[in-house]
């Protein structure tokens, strides 16, 4: 059995081709929306009918001689996804040597060859695993020899060939930090830097080319940046480098989710170079799955990473819920969710659209309940500028706390300003009358013991579940806690 296990993986993904923190920054913090869901290429995605790996072309035979002295376990490890995978496993009991053998061969990747401490050894496991590697545990990037193996032979020269490259160009990048750019020494550096830059640039297409086949190839290339166009507007800059961002990596190569290059080119994609709100993630993700709908193991791997990290009950960005009704309902679809039964595809598509109905920017909609005196309560009767809908249980401890706050902001303000809305749920008449007169809650209150009444309208992940809507009843705000409705409030304000 395979198992999952914590690594902290030092990966070998270059990011150097010139790209500089100051112009990082600046394509993090700027947002730009040129794609839009209009013209959506509703294809279906197949699974893969040869699976999820590629395996060796033979038996596997990979013989480690340490050159230090060690006895006890070793765990074959491969990244896969956002997963560390124990693939196998060998005990050394004499002889400094490992050996790990397999009739089938093992799946093409990376691995991690990894003793007790996380101390590792790296390899690549391409067409051909039968070679031998001898090197010392502590040190094995420089002192590594290779024989029989083009995969690693290629790895260690050009580890150590970005060693020595980056021992080349620090120096001179903090010659240059703070110096005077009109200087004759400035713009000596700055051409010895360029100078270092290319050599960096020509070694790797070298690679590229001469070895176009090979994972360890592909990896490298993938890993690296796109260069920043010079050839467009200002404003649009962002956006190609995001489209750009992908280009590198060959999506028709399944050998590459066996190493970390996806996940960590993702992660940063989304992101770092992605504005945190769902506008900005919505376009950044339909840019890279309409990539990928043509390579299945992809799809799914980036589908499931980006609903994953915006589940609403985790992620903490303001409306995680448009990002997710969006992936439910473009990406998770009968024809295209192939890893998904019916019955799961049905229960997320029915979640999606009870999403749908309050997210950020919609018309809030209007409610008509039951109040404490039995009588109908209807939400758009208010007529403040700015209204809360206040969703609670009576026992939720979270209620507890916010409750109070939220009673003294309302106290304190204007009828005219701001108003509440608050809905009862999961309660009986008893508890809920109780609650709202301890509390001292004089603000319209609603309950309805069938939820026929609130079904469908604001839908709740965790209680309190606060959502503000302005003049207009357009939702401004969901997800808040009480401290944060008067900076809601005052945003929208500015707005004018």
């Amino acid at each position: 059995m395979w198992k999952y296990i914590g690594l902290f993986i030092v990966c070998f993904y270059a990011c150097g081709n010139g790209t500089t923190a100051s112009e990082t920054k600046t394509l993090t913090q700027t947002t730009e929306n040129k794609d839009s869901n209009e013209d959506k290429n509703r294809k279906s995605v197949k699974a893969p009918e040869d699976g999820f790996d590629i395996m060796s072309k033979g038996p596997a035979k990979i013989v480690i001689q340490l050159t230090d002295t060690y006895t006890g376990p070793v765990r074959l490890v491969s990244p896969y996804g956002d997963q560390n995978v124990e693939i196998d496993n060998y005990t050394v009991t004499s002889g400094n040597k490992i050996i790990f053998e397999k009739e089938e061969g093992y799946p093409q990747g990376m691995y991690f060859f990894v003793f007790p401490d996380n101390k590792f050894i790296q390899a690549f496991l391409g067409d051909d695993q039968q070679f031998e590697m001898t090197c010392s545990i502590a040190n094995s990037m420089t002192d590594m020899i290779v024989k029989g193996s083009e995969e690693n032979t290629l790895f260690y020269a050009t580890l150590r060939f970005e060693a020595d490259h980056r021992a080349k160009v620090a120096p001179v990048n903090a010659m240059l930090q703070g110096a005077d750019k009109s200087s004759g020494k400035y713009k000596a550096n700055e051409a010895l830097r360029d100078k270092i830059i290319a050599e960096r640039t020509s070694y790797l297409d070298n690679l590229y080319e001469k070895h176009p086949n090979t994972l360890f190839a592909k990896f490298k290339k993938a890993g690296q940046n796109p260069t920043l166009r010079e050839d467009v507007a200002e404003d649009d800059k962002v956006y190609y480098y995001r489209k750009d961002f992908w280009e590198s990596v060959d999506f028709s190569d399944k050998r590459l989710m066996r190493t970390p290059v996806i996940r960590n080119k993702l992660n940063r994609y989304i992101t770092d170079l992605t504005g945190q709100n769902p506008d900005s993630i919505k376009s950044s993700v339909d840019l890279l799955m309409d990539r990928v709908l043509d390579y299945p193991v992809y799809y799914q791997f980036l589908a499931n990473w980006v609903v994953f990290k915006y589940e609403p009950t985790k992620s903490t960005l303001m409306d995680s819920e448009a990002v997710f009704v969006h992936m439910i309902q473009n990406y998770f679809t009968y024809d295209r969710a192939f890893w998904n039964d019916s019955t799961e595809v049905y229960g997320l598509q029915l979640r999606a659209h009870e999403m749908a109905q309050s997210l950020v920017g919609l018309q809030g909609p209007d409610i008509t309940s039951y109040g404490s005196d039995g009588k109908d309560k209807t939400l758009y009767d208010l007529t403040a500028d700015y209204l809360v809908v206040y969703l609670f249980n009576p026992d939720c401890e979270h209620c507890k706390i916010e409750s109070p706050q939220l009673v003294k902001m309302w106290n304190e303000t204007s009828r005219k300003e701001f108003d509440v809305y608050a809905i009862a749920l999961d309660t009986d008449d008893t508890q809920w009358k109780n609650y709202i007169s301890s509390m001292n809650m004089k603000w319209t209150n609603v309950h309805d013991p069938t939820n026929k009444t609130i079904y469908g309208k604001y839908f709740v992940n965790i209680t309190p579940e606060i959502y503000v809507l302005n003049k207009e009843r357009t939702i401004i705000g969901k997800n808040l806690k009480v401290s944060q409705i008067k900076e809601i409030i005052d945003r929208d304000k500015a707005k004018g």
